[in-house]
């Protein structure tokens, strides 16, 4: 099973879960919503900043103008992200 597979599969249950409160015994779901949808929106903007280094380093971009840009010390990104080409 991939990566993507098991985060789509605790998505799914964390969904379940929420679906399965019922109204009476907690109060409003909506901030337990949010906090998935913000987990969501990271886990993609993780991905997206992945991409964008490796095409970065693809394109003959140094760790020392990457780490700019990250705002962070060439160092810091091939540690972070060196090991995924």
């Amino acid at each position: 099973m991939t990566r993507t597979a098991v985060r789509d599969d605790r998505d799914q249950d964390v969904e379940a879960f929420i679906d399965s409160i019922r109204p009476e015994t907690m109060r409003d779901a909506s901030r337990l919503r949010d906090i998935a949808a913000a987990r969501a929106a990271r886990d993609a903007a993780d991905r997206q900043l992945t991409a964008a280094v490796a095409a970065s380093r693809a394109a003959g971009d140094s760790w020392t103008m990457i780490g700019l840009a990250l705002r962070t010390s060439k160092q810091n990104a091939f540690r972070k992200y060196g090991a995924a080409k």
